[in-house]
C-alpha cells in the first residue's frame, strides 16, 4: 500500500508500530501519535490518510483497545490492510547497568506480558510499570537512573543510547504482532482477502450463534477468528467479532452477510482487505461467483414461467 499523504501510528519513533507504518505506506509522511484512539481519530477526522495500530499478538492475543475503537467508535473508518511484524523483545538500560541493579522494568503492557516468564526468573524483585509504547519506555529509561530498564527494540536502544542487556527475551518463539491499516474506505478485492465484522445480537435466542456461524459454513467460507467482547451496555451482554476468508464483493460473502444481517440487531463491517500473507483460499466450484451468477440466471428464467397475474 503506497501513496502520498500522512500515515499516523502509535508512537514515538522506534516502536514496532513505526516499522509497520513504513511497510504499509513507505512513501507517506510518518506521524507518531501517543495513543491508539489518537491514531483512529486522526484518520476519522481526515488529519491522516492512513493509520496503523496493533490489533493482535501471537502470545497475548487481541489488543482490546483497538477492537473497541473499531467496534464501538463512530463510523467512517475501515480496515484497509494488515501488516505482520516479527517481535523481538530486548531488555534495555543505560550503559553500565547490571541486572542486579534493576529495580523497575517499564514497557507497553503487551510487551511486559510477552516477557512475563523471563522477568519472573531473572528479575523477580523488579517492579513492572506500564508505558504507552516500547519506545516511550526506552526514552524514560534513558533519562532515569540505572535502576530502571525498558523492554523494547534494538532500534529504540540505538535511538536513546541504551545498551541491550538481554536480547530475545520473549517467553515463546514465533512472537509476532498483527497491525491493521485504517482508512476512510475499504480496499478493492485482490483474490487473497479477509473480511472483519462485529455482530450485535440484540434479543438473545437459543441457537442464534449457531445460525450465524452456519451462514458462513453453508457457503464454504472459512472463519479465521471468532472472539467475544462485552457490549458495555449490560453485564453478560456480548458481541461477536468474526474474521472470514474472502472479500465482501464476492457473491458467497455478500450472501452470507445479508443472511446474518436478517438475524441480528446490527452487523457492522470493520473492513475487507488483503491478507498479510497474500495467500488466497479459492472457493469450491459450487461457491464461486460464477456458480452464484448461474444460479441467479436459472432462477430468473424459472420466474418467467410464473403467471403473476393469476389468482
Amino acid at each position: 500500500m503506497t501513496g502520498a499523504g500522512t500515515v499516523a501510528f502509535l508512537g514515538p519513533e522506534g516502536t514496532f508500530a513505526s516499522e509497520a507504518a513504513r511497510r504499509a505506506a513507505p512513501d507517506a509522511t510518518p506521524e507518531p501519535l501517543p495513543t491508539i484512539p489518537d491514531v483512529v481519530e486522526a484518520v476519522r477526522q481526515g488529519h491522516a490518510r492512513l493509520g496503523v495500530v496493533p490489533i493482535e499478538n501471537s502470545i497475548e492475543g487481541s489488543v482490546n483497545l483497538t477492537l473497541d475503537e473499531l467496534a464501538f467508535g463512530a463510523p467512517g473508518i475501515f480496515i484497509r490492510g494488515e501488516v505482520t511484524i516479527p517481535i523481538s523483545m530486548n531488555l534495555l538500560a543505560r550503559p553500565g547497568t547490571t541486572l542486579d541493579a534493576i529495580r523497575e522494568v517499564r514497557s507497553q503492557p503487551h510487551a511486559l506480558a510477552q516477557c512475563r516468564q523471563w522477568l519472573r526468573a531473572n528479575l523477580p524483585a523488579a517492579r513492572l510499570e506500564a508505558a504507552t509504547s516500547t519506545a516511550e519506555a526506552a526514552r524514560v529509561a534513558a533519562e532515569a537512573d540505572r535502576g530502571m530498564a525498558a523492554l523494547g527494540t534494538g532500534l529504540a536502544a540505538e535511538r536513546y543510547g541504551l545498551d541491550v542487556l538481554a536480547a530475545d527475551i520473549q517467553d515463546f518463539g514465533g512472537n509476532a504482532t498483527r497491525f491493521v491499516v485504517l482508512a476512510p474506505s475499504m480496499s478493492p478485492p485482490t483474490g487473497a482477502d479477509k473480511t472483519s465484522v462485529v455482530v450485535f445480537f440484540g434479543e438473545d435466542r437459543p441457537g442464534l450463534l449457531l445460525r450465524i456461524l452456519d451462514e458462513f459454513a453453508l457457503r464454504g467460507i472459512n472463519l479465521t477468528k471468532i472472539e467475544s467482547r462485552p457490549t458495555k451496555q449490560a453485564l453478560g451482554e456480548y458481541c461477536i467479532l468474526l474474521d472470514c476468508a474472502g472479500h465482501l464483493t464476492e457473491a458467497r460473502v455478500a450472501e452470507a452477510l445479508r443472511s446474518v444481517h436478517r438475524h441480528v440487531a446490527e452487523l457492522r463491517v470493520l473492513g475487507s482487505f488483503p491478507r498479510a500473507d497474500l495467500v488466497g483460499e479459492p472457493p469450491a466450484v459450487a461457491d464461486s461467483d460464477r456458480a452464484y451468477a448461474d444460479a441467479a440466471d436459472w432462477y430468473g428464467k424459472l420466474l418467467g414461467h410464473v403467471d403473476m397475474a393469476s389468482n
